[in-house]
């Protein structure tokens, strides 16, 4: 199995994952962790960036765990057959290894908007 985990600085587990463009490959056997590898990505390729009708280099992990990714992202991994998981664990590779037992906590994701408004229902009311 491979599992990528969002790590911008390379230590802890990035919070914004559409933004992200370092993450840590573990391979994974018979519950072990065999390989680790860390994936650069240009900005260009980052998920918030490139398109999810085109191939991605991430499209053969199974899995992907970040500290945050919003509805949007969750839905574009489903579509390519990867689970995405929120988790508040900082480190890596101590997510993977709680994955790996079946005791990982993960969140739900949340509604992210980036600064746009995407409708005048999620426009502050003026005071008049």
């Amino acid at each position: 199995m491979k599992i990528a985990v969002t790590s911008q600085n390379r230590k802890s587990i990035t919070k914004h994952a559409g933004r992200c463009r370092k993450f840590w490959v573990f391979i994974t056997e018979n519950n072990k962790i065999v390989k680790r590898e860390l994936l650069e990505l240009p900005k260009e390729q980052s998920f918030h960036e490139s398109s999810q009708h085109e191939s991605h280099p991430l499209d053969d992990i199974d899995i992907l765990i970040a500290g945050d990714m919003g509805r949007g992202l969750m839905a574009r991994l489903e579509r390519k057959g990867i689970k995405g998981l929120i988790t508040k664990e900082n480190d890596p590779e101590k997510a993977v290894l709680l994955y790996l037992k079946d005791s990982l906590e993960s969140e739900q994701p949340n509604l992210h908007h980036h600064g746009h408004i995407s409708s005048d229902t999620h426009r502050p009311n003026k005071a008049k």
